[in-house]
């Protein structure tokens, strides 16, 4: 008789036995804290999926067996035979694009690390209400959205490190990766560590941010319906998100430090043909007035000193963003404006390096496509590892 033809479900209306009868899994974590040994995590402690400890059974739960990539390394604890910093895939970053790459990779059995930085969660831990993310039709606050996909993705056992990435050498596999003094080591990486906005520097630009200051018109023009409200920029950008507000705005002024923009001649005179937006060139904004939240500017004349306020009910900050490049310059190709170049929607020049959210993306900048990218992301590593043979092809995705 054939044996891989009895192994097959049966097709005749019967059900099959269940393969996975008795099995239990715990997707509990370990105490509260990062594993540099440093203060407890934001987002509370470890969940529970189990019965209370008086209730549990006194059997050791059963363990799915190891993969083969496990039995050849000597161990289930990882590659590394169980110091748990070989993994295979480790993903570096935590906002929707690195979170998202760590639910589907611990899904497909990955065993993912994800190095969340000293201040994980990305630009959504900055955000107040999140209206334009699917799945929350009354708006959700951005940390709240952020605990929730942490939360989602250690549920399928990935292991978050709340630690920032000094430096990676990508020249041979296992790539390396150094963090706050400890060496991890992955077959794949997704790198997925964002771009920050520049802002101003002012004390009380930060103080406000949330309540009436924002780097992101698509995120929070809704919230200034009927309002004044200012630009502060001299590129593409702020005349974009200038023109943007117009939609939702009473007028729009858009202040610029300098007496000439920056931007393409298009978008210039676009704004100059808007009634809704009024351009005040050589502006420097001193101040955000405003004690709950935003009630006016504090501007000065870049040529004369002359210092002005003027009553406001938002400020929008489109000076720039900042890709979170760095530690990855000498290994990944970078374009002209310092963003991480992709392969092949997902890929980079390194074979087993995988790139995803606002790292690379200049464009959309939302979370919804952040999200998106890190899905692609993990999905490409699981196949390239396939491919590889570093791990086992599966009959069906655990997407």
């Amino acid at each position: 008789m054939n044996d891989d033809k009895d192994r097959r479900p049966e097709t005749n209306g019967s059900a099959p036995d269940d393969p996975f009868a008795g099995l239990s899994i715990d997707f509990g974590g370990g105490s509260n804290t990062s594993e540099s040994g440093g203060a407890a995590t934001p987002f509370g402690g470890p969940i529970s999926f189990g019965a209370p400890a008086s209730e549990a059974p006194a059997v050791s739960a059963v363990r799915p067996p190891a993969s083969k990539t496990q039995r050849d390394s000597g161990g289930e604890g990882g590659q590394d035979g169980g110091d748990g910093t070989h993994t295979k895939v480790l993903i570096i970053g935590s906002g929707p694009a690195g979170l998202t790459a760590a639910v589907y990779a611990a899904r497909a059995n990955l065993e993912p690390i994800v190095l969340a930085g000293a201040v994980p969660g990305g630009q959504l831990m900055i955000t107040s209400d999140v209206e334009n993310y699917p799945g929350f039709p009354d708006g959700i606050l951005g940390p709240e959205l952020m605990a929730k996909f942490r939360e989602q993705a250690e549920r399928f056992g990935t292991r978050i490190v709340d630690v920032d990435v000094d430096r990676v050498d990508f020249g041979e596999r296992p790539f390396r990766i150094w963090a706050r003094g400890i060496e991890y080591r992955a077959e794949a990486v997704i790198v997925a560590t964002g771009a920050s906005a520049l802002w101003l520097g002012l004390e009380s630009e930060t103080r406000l941010r949330g309540r009436g200051v924002s780097a992101c018109a698509t995120c929070d023009g809704f919230f200034f319906r009927d309002k004044e409200i200012a630009v502060v920029g001299g590129g593409d950008t702020a005349l974009e998100e200038a023109t943007y507000l117009t939609r939702f705005a009473t007028k729009v002024h858009l202040l610029h430090r300098r007496d000439a923009f920056r931007a393409s001649k298009i978008m210039v005179d676009r704004a100059v043909d808007n009634a809704k937006i009024e351009i005040h060139t050589n502006t420097a904004v001193e101040e955000v007035l405003g004690d709950a939240k935003v009630s006016g500017l504090r501007l000065r004349d870049t040529t004369t000193d002359e210092v002005r306020d003027v009553d406001m009910e938002g400020l929008f900050i489109a000076i720039g963003y900042r890709p979170n490049t760095e530690v990855f310059r000498d290994w990944l190709e970078v374009d002209a404006k310092g963003y991480l170049v992709v392969r092949d929607e997902t890929g980079s020049k390194v074979e087993g390096v995988f790139i995803a959210g606002d790292v690379h993306d200049h464009r959309y900048r939302q979370a919804v496509t952040a999200a998106g990218d890190g899905c692609k992301a993990a999905i490409d590593a699981e196949r390239w590892l396939e491919s590889e043979g570093i791990t086992e092809v599966q009959t069906a995705g655990a997407w």
